[in-house]
C-alpha cells in the first residue's frame, strides 16, 4: 500500500486559478446569453397578453354593442378572468388603453376604449418601445 504524502494531497495554486478562469469564461459567455432568452420570454407573454386582452375587446364590444369602459369591465362581464400583469413592468396597474373614437356606443355619446399597450417605455429586441406593440 503507497502511502500519500502531504505535499501530493490537495491541488495547487495555479491549478485552482485555471479553473477559476474557466468558469469566468463560461459566465461571461452565459450571463448575456441568459439575459436575451429571458427578454424573449417576457416579449412572447407580452404579445400573447396584447393578443387576449386585444380579442376580449373585440368580442365585449360586438356583444354588447359598445366599448368597454375600462379592462375591468372585461373582467366584471366574463371576457377575462383576470388582468394579466404587465410582464415588462411586473405591473397589474400599468396597461396603457386607447381610445381613438372609432369604436362608440349606439348613440354616439359613450366612446370606449379599443386598444391596450404595456406601459413600459423600454425597448424590445428590434429598438421598438413596447408601449407601440
Amino acid at each position: 500500500m503507497s502511502r500519500i504524502h502531504k505535499q501530493d494531497a490537495g491541488f495547487t495554486l495555479m491549478e485552482l486559478m485555471i479553473v477559476m478562469a474557466i468558469i469566468g469564461v463560461l459566465a461571461v459567455v452565459a450571463i448575456p446569453k441568459f439575459t436575451a432568452a429571458i427578454k424573449m420570454a417576457r416579449e412572447a407573454v407580452l404579445k400573447e397578453d396584447l393578443h387576449v386582452m386585444r380579442a376580449a375587446i373585440d368580442s365585449y364590444t360586438m356583444d354588447k354593442q359598445k366599448a368597454p369602459q375600462s379592462l375591468d369591465d372585461l373582467i366584471t362581464d366574463g371576457y377575462l378572468k383576470a388582468i394579466p400583469e404587465d410582464p415588462m413592468t411586473h405591473n397589474k396597474d400599468s396597461w396603457v388603453t386607447d381610445s381613438n373614437g372609432a369604436l362608440y356606443s349606439i348613440d354616439q355619446t359613450d366612446p370606449g376604449i379599443d386598444d391596450v399597450h404595456s406601459g413600459s417605455q423600454e425597448l424590445d429586441s428590434n429598438g421598438q418601445p413596447y408601449s407601440t406593440w
